[in-house]
């Protein structure tokens, strides 16, 4: 974040002022540079194994990953080769079918977590016991 630079006349309050708005500006930057680099995303590589036919898959908003130790839930912001419901995503006969779910970060002191996809239907996604890791890049296989 650049602060803009606007030219004034130079005066004993301008300066006063000046110098406060610029030192008010330097704190809400290391703010704003703290925040975003505590700011993580949590990346799921997702395999789902060849079935004996045709396959429909897709992924709910309502998937989260839920700390085992607090039951913070970090929220799925985007999926990539897979479709929201209510839409499917065909999957052919004896073809795998791999996707990417990236949702919030984690809190700093989860060690253990769930990939749960909260639904009110059978079929939905889970994956429990994921241990983290440092670098929060997962693999996971789904069971057909």
């Amino acid at each position: 974040m650049r602060a803009k630079v606007i030219p004034v006349r130079r005066s004993r309050v301008t300066h006063g002022y000046l110098r406060f708005m610029s030192e008010a500006i330097t704190e809400v930057e290391s703010q704003v540079i703290t925040e975003v680099a505590h700011e993580s995303h949590v990346y799921v590589h997702v395999t789902y194994p060849p079935g004996q036919g045709e396959m429909l898959l897709r992924i709910w908003r309502t998937t989260f990953l839920i700390d085992k130790g607090s039951s913070h839930e970090s929220r799925l912001v985007h999926a990539d080769n897979i479709t929201y419901a209510p839409t499917w995503t065909i999957v052919p006969a004896g073809r795998p079918h791999t996707f990417l779910l990236i949702f919030e970060g984690l809190p700093k002191e989860c060690t253990v977590f769930d990939l749960v996809e909260k639904i009110d239907q059978p079929g939905a996604f889970e994956i429990r016991s994921i241990r983290r890791n440092k670098s929060d890049v997962y693999r996971v296989t789904l069971d057909p």
